[in-house]
């Protein structure tokens, strides 16, 4: 499904989502990703830090690389604070500067900006996910790992990640089921690390809804998450991997 407004590339061997997104992305593929240093940002981020763990002090602003992210990013604020539907095409030419026309010549429509947006941050989180289960077969380990890298991302691109758990639902037709799929396939990678820790005899057997708490206390961190605040994205993490490894772990 690609279009003009695309913004990222994703490694050869890991194409763009399409209308068969929720097959698995092969294990190499997924390592080579987890092997990057970078989280994914808006136009205004540079990664520059090295190394997964890297923290978000190595993270600098710089300047919209082209009018397409610029463009994306304006939205998604928007989207963000007033909800995607309550944001009309007028308004997002006003906002961007940018007439109609000029507008037209970057995205086909608003709904495929939207699509553009969540798949940028959602589809980048899967990649990461699938990586984790290779590389790391400690699944105590791997839930801190796949929280670090969740909260960063959520951290850095709050407007971008508030629209992916809010305003997905918008989405259509293929569109709307790209994105489910991957959701559930990085729920999938969640659910796969617990059962690791089971078949290891580490955890106990949780049902379902347990796991879908769990990640809704990651993914509704978008509504009280502040930059300035108390904690830090990695504190937060650490803090919420603490929290679920006290559910999951069987008591000795």
């Amino acid at each position: 499904m690609a279009t003009r407004t695309t913004t990222r590339k994703a490694p050869k061997s890991q194409p763009r989502a399409k209308a068969d997104a929720s097959k698995p992305k092969t294990s190499e593929s997924s390592q080579d990703r987890n092997d990057s240093s970078d989280v994914p940002t808006g136009p205004y981020i540079d990664g520059t830090a090295s190394g997964e763990d890297a923290g978000v002090a190595g993270l600098s602003a710089a300047p919209a690389t082209n009018q397409g992210e610029r463009i994306q990013h304006i939205a998604a604020k928007l989207f963000a604070d007033r909800g995607y539907r309550g944001i009309g095409v007028a308004e997002l030419c006003e906002a961007v500067g940018l007439g109609r026309g000029a507008l037209y010549y970057h995205i086909n429509s608003k709904e495929e900006l939207l699509f553009n947006i969540v798949v940028r941050y959602i589809e980048d989180l899967v990649i990461f996910g699938q990586g984790a289960l290779v590389r790391e077969t400690d699944p105590r380990q791997r839930i801190r790992r796949l929280s670090r890298y969740l909260m960063r991302v959520i951290a850095q691109n709050l407007p971008e990640m508030t629209v992916c758990f809010r305003e997905a639902d918008a989405l259509t037709g293929q569109r709307h089921k790209v994105v489910s799929d991957l959701h559930q396939q990085y729920q999938d990678v969640w659910l796969r690390t617990f059962k690791d820790g089971e078949s290891q005899g580490l955890f106990k057997t949780l049902p379902a809804v347990a796991i879908k708490g769990i990640l809704g206390m990651y993914f509704y961190s978008f509504l009280w998450f502040k930059s300035n605040g108390r904690h830090s994205p990695d504190e937060v993490a650490e803090i919420f991997a603490d929290m679920v490894l006290a559910i999951v772990e069987k008591k000795t």
